[in-house]
């Protein structure tokens, strides 16, 4: 089966965008990630548009550096996918510097969940286990 000339996105609920300045913390949100069982896709945020355009993820992890606006020119494109979707797909995490919800924080209604820095794989797996459905 081939496919057509239309840019039609491929649904992967398996991949996660993992998104970020930082290589490290790319590498270290990764590897969480594949700890669920999931294999993760990372970009930076200059490159994820990109990805995004062609891909549906099962779930896009983004790290919004110091003043959790690393990410923002992603924001559109995600709150295209989700109203696409008609489900709110795929779901969002924002790993910030700050404490708080999505309201109190002032950010985009596309993030689902926001997860205080320092990672760590107890705090980061549960979240994407029960966001993906596993």
């Amino acid at each position: 089966m081939t496919r057509g000339s239309t840019t039609e996105a491929i649904r992967d609920p398996s991949q996660v965008l993992v998104v970020g300045r930082s290589p490290i913390n790319r590498v270290v949100i990764s590897k969480i990630v594949e700890r669920s069982g999931l294999k993760p896709i990372s970009e930076s945020p200059d490159t994820a548009a990109r990805i995004l355009r062609s891909l549906i993820p099962g779930a896009v992890v983004l790290d919004g550096g110091a003043d959790n606006k690393d990410c923002d020119n992603l924001m559109s494109s995600i709150d295209a996918l989700r109203r696409a979707s008609g489900k709110s797909l795929p779901p969002v995490i924002l790993l910030s510097t700050k404490n708080g919800t999505t309201e109190s924080l002032g950010l985009p209604g596309v993030i689902d969940v926001v997860i205080a820095k320092p990672i760590t794989p107890e705090r980061l797996q549960p979240v994407i286990d029960r966001l993906i459905g596993r």
